[in-house]
C-alpha cells in the first residue's frame, strides 16, 4: 500500500494510514493505492469531518474482493476516528463508506460547545462523498470505542436512506473487534422517502 503525498492539512487524518503502510498496524496485502484529500482546507482542518480515500486496485483484484474491501473500510474508519473532535464527550466515532464505483469516503464526529450543532461521523462521510461528486452508497462501516457496536442515530439513519438502497449493509463495530451488521431497511423500517413528496 502506498500513500500519495499529503498536504499539512491532510496529515492528521492520514497519519494512522501511514502507520498501516509502514507495517506497525494491520495492512491488507492487496496492492491498493490510496490517495487522501480532506473535505476541508487550511484553518478548519483540525476539525475535519470528512476525507476522501480514492482507492485504485488492479482490474484482476476487483472480482471476489468483498472481504478485502470490507477491511479497507475498517482501516479507513479506524484511522479517521482518531481525528474526531470530541472534547466534551471524549467519544470518538469513525465512519467510512464505499460507492458503487469503489471510491471510499471517511468522516468523523465533530462536536460543538453548542451541543446540537455537532455532526456525526456518518454525516461527515456522506458530506465528503457529495463534495467528491458521488451520491450513492454501496456499503458503510462505523466504529467507536464502546462496549457494543454503536448503531447510527436516527438522523443518520435517515441520511443513509437518502443515499443508500434498502439492502445496503451497515457494519457497526467496536475498537475491540466486535461487529454487527444490519441493512438500511432494518435500521430504518418505513423510512420517509421521495415517494412521500409526490402529489396527485
Amino acid at each position: 500500500m502506498t500513500i500519495a503525498a499529503l498536504t499539512a492539512a491532510e496529515a492528521p487524518v492520514a497519519e494512522p494510514l501511514k502507520r498501516l503502510s509502514s507495517g506497525s498496524g494491520h495492512r491488507p496485502d492487496c496492492g491498493m493505492r490510496i490517495s487522501l484529500t480532506t473535505g476541508v482546507s487550511g484553518s478548519s482542518a483540525a476539525g475535519c469531518p470528512g476525507a476522501r480515500l480514492a482507492i485504485r486496485a488492479p482490474a484482476s483484484q476487483h472480482a471476489g474482493q468483498t472481504r478485502r474491501r470490507t477491511m479497507t473500510l475498517k482501516d479507513a474508519a479506524t484511522a479517521v476516528r482518531l481525528n474526531a473532535y470530541a472534547p466534551y464527550s471524549g467519544f470518538r466515532v469513525g465512519a467510512a463508506l464505499r460507492t458503487p464505483g469503489g471510491q471510499v469516503f471517511a468522516g468523523c464526529n465533530v462536536e460543538n460547545v453548542a451541543y446540537p450543532e455537532g455532526t456525526c461521523a456518518e454525516a461527515g462521510a456522506i458530506a465528503a462523498m457529495i463534495a467528491g461528486g458521488e451520491s450513492r452508497i454501496a456499503e458503510i462501516y462505523v466504529i467507536a470505542d464502546s462496549p457494543d457496536p454503536v448503531p447510527p442515530c436516527g438522523g443518520c439513519r435517515q441520511k443513509l436512506a437518502e443515499f443508500a438502497g434498502q439492502d445496503v449493509v451497515v457494519t457497526m463495530a467496536t475498537v475491540a473487534g466486535f461487529e454487527r451488521t444490519a441493512t438500511v431497511a432494518e435500521l430504518l423500517p418505513g423510512a420517509f422517502g421521495k415517494g412521500h413528496m409526490e402529489t396527485t
